[in-house]
């Protein structure tokens, strides 16, 4: 697992957005033209431009083995490997989720508290200095972004319980995943012993 020496918040614009994941997907694989300020733009220029830079950092972060399953995959699996794409991409998420959620799960603790996302960000801050320079407004904005993706990844219930959705991932997803590297596998709160033992 590659780790990166600073944060991308760019996250904080787009959510999940799996619906126009799967749509830029389509178009590239099967090198098909498609209406892209129409289908993810809402009709605006810039918007498109932002919201497909996006789609593409995170179609990029992902294998060729990971992209031809997540085309052909159904509506579950498609998610989780859109949540895989989104942790690749941006480091915040899944640290957070690695640091703070597995070891949550991995002790039967499903309930995550406000408390507890405090104190990881507030390391993060001393971690990341730049992080120190960010307005109020986009520290809540990642805050607020960080859990819809969260929910709309199915990793928690919603974004007023919080609370923490065991995941059930395919055996070809896990092979795949694993074949890019196994500390991935983390992402979906594997502990490590499945890890080591996983072949």
């Amino acid at each position: 697992m590659v780790i990166e020496s600073k944060y991308d918040f760019s996250f904080t614009g787009f959510s999940l957005r799996l619906k126009e994941m799967v749509k830029v997907a389509n178009a590239k694989t099967q090198n098909s033209e498609f209406n892209a300020v129409q289908e993810i733009g809402n009709g605006k220029t810039s918007t498109t431009k932002k919201f497909l830079n996006e789609i593409n950092k995170r179609i990029e972060s992902l294998t060729e083995a990971q992209m031809a399953f997540f085309i052909d995959s159904d509506l579950h699996t498609q998610r989780q490997i859109a949540f895989l794409s989104v942790c690749k991409v941006h480091g915040y998420i899944r640290d957070f989720v690695v640091e703070v959620l597995r070891e949550k799960v991995l002790v039967f603790d499903y309930q995550i508290s406000e408390g507890e996302y405090l104190s990881f960000h507030r390391r993060k801050l001393d971690e990341h200095i730049k992080m120190n320079d960010f307005s109020e407004l986009t520290h809540n904005k990642i805050r607020q972004v960080l859990f819809k993706i969260l929910e709309e990844a199915g990793i928690i219930d919603n974004t007023k319980n919080k609370e923490i959705q065991p995941q059930l991932v395919d055996s070809k997803l896990m092979r795949i995943i694993a074949n890019d590297d196994k500390e991935w596998l983390k992402l979906f709160f594997v502990s490590d012993m499945d890890i080591e033992n996983f072949n």
